[in-house]
């Protein structure tokens, strides 16, 4: 029988579910709803990657809700806690419309490169019409890969020669998506580093052309981050949002890591919703995140 999404999810989320919850009961056992117990709540937010702004926000909050309602039961406080970071990541995540043009950002080694062509053969199937475009001219074998996985998919590739400006592969892939009729053009782009300054200037100027060029067109601007980085991961998205403002998240390898509940930080502090989740290499392992199905695996 095949399983769910949510029963495949909660299989390969394994990691974060029980350390998170083994974390949490332990913090329950304390007995009493006192300071110490705050505080060492905070400490195990933090600790399950929650980030401290986030875990100091969960914490307070708690603590009002078991002041109003005067709650002695660990069952009980875990089921505030619940509602409360349910809460957190129940934000709007707006209908994404064609043709549109998927600006694609993120670091070297996060899986960019196999989330555009996951993404491509899943838009590919729903029957649209789809191209990618290789801008990443920096990286020796990024255009070769990406054309690879063109093949395989069966869609449109707009490449140019190694170290050529990005702007302009871009800017030909724009024109050639409206000659085609295309309805999804997804942009790859170089990994840049927060602390490489000019590669974030390239970054802006393909953003320009993009806005510019891409009349007619929902222009997206997607971030994959690597959960496995935990706060690192968070840092990457708010340092790429200034350059680019990011507009949704695809985080990956989600399965082979303790530190899934970075996901809650980021939609928290970010306020920008998660689409995707990786949860394994094959094409049906990018699958469409369900934040509240997410705290349920976490609580259950």
């Amino acid at each position: 029988m095949e399983l769910s999404l949510y029963e495949r999810m909660r299989n390969k989320l394994i990691k974060t579910k029980d350390t998170f919850k083994v974390k949490l009961e332990n913090v329950m056992y304390m007995g009493s709803f006192d300071d110490d117990f705050f505080e060492e709540l905070e400490e195990t937010l933090i600790l399950s990657d929650l980030g401290v702004e986030t875990s100091m926000k969960i914490t307070e909050q708690l603590r009002s809700k078991i002041k109003e309602t005067r709650a002695k039961t660990k069952e009980e406080v875990m089921a505030y806690l619940k509602e409360i970071i349910a809460d957190m990541v129940r934000i709007e995540q707006k209908p994404w419309t064609t043709p549109m043009i998927i600006l694609m950002v993120g670091v070297n080694g996060v899986g960019k490169t196999t989330t555009i062509a996951k993404l491509a053969s899943r838009y590919k199937a729903e029957g649209k019409k789809v191209m990618v475009a290789a801008a990443d001219t920096f990286r020796a074998a990024a255009t070769e890969q990406l054309e690879e996985w063109s093949k395989r998919v069966g869609v449109d590739i707009i490449k140019s020669t190694k170290g050529a400006d990005p702007s302009s592969v871009v800017f030909d892939a724009i024109g050639a998506a409206r000659a085609r009729k295309t309805d999804i053009l997804i942009c790859d782009t170089a990994g840049r580093l927060h602390n490489k300054v000019n590669l974030m200037k390239e970054l802006e100027k393909i953003s320009r052309i993009v806005n510019r060029e891409g009349e007619g067109f929902t222009i997206h601007n997607l971030m994959v981050l690597d959960a496995t980085t935990g706060q690192n991961a968070l840092n990457q998205a708010k340092v790429f949002h200034e350059c680019v403002e990011i507009s949704g998240i695809v985080l990956t390898k989600l399965d082979g890591t303790s530190k899934g509940g970075i996901a809650i930080a980021i939609i928290d502090e970010m306020q920008i919703p998660i689409e995707y989740v990786g949860i394994g290499e094959k094409q049906e392992d990018l699958i469409e995140f369900d934040p509240l199905k997410f705290v349920d695996l976490l609580f259950e």
